[in-house]
């Protein structure tokens, strides 16, 4: 599953901040996006990793994808860092 993924890389970027900056930045080698966060923050997200050439993986829950990077709060988005 998409989390065991999450829960391997050495490094994540948590949130659309920082994920944004390392895509921007070449450094993310893959993005996690929570199905149900809302659209209007995945979508620019999305659009860039497309336009980056970042592959985008769909997770079912925030809630799962925050536990997953070892947060006790949701996140709608992370990313996989290449540092």
């Amino acid at each position: 599953m998409s989390y065991d993924k999450v829960k391997q890389a050495e490094n994540i970027s948590i949130g659309t901040k920082q994920t944004t900056k390392m895509v921007e930045l070449g450094k993310a080698s893959e993005v996690f996006v929570a199905k149900d966060a809302d659209p209007r923050i995945t979508a620019k997200i999305v659009n860039l990793c497309k336009k980056m050439g970042v592959q985008v993986t769909y997770v079912d829950s925030m809630k799962q994808l925050g536990k997953a990077c070892g947060i006790e709060v949701g996140a709608a988005i992370a990313a996989a860092v290449n540092e």
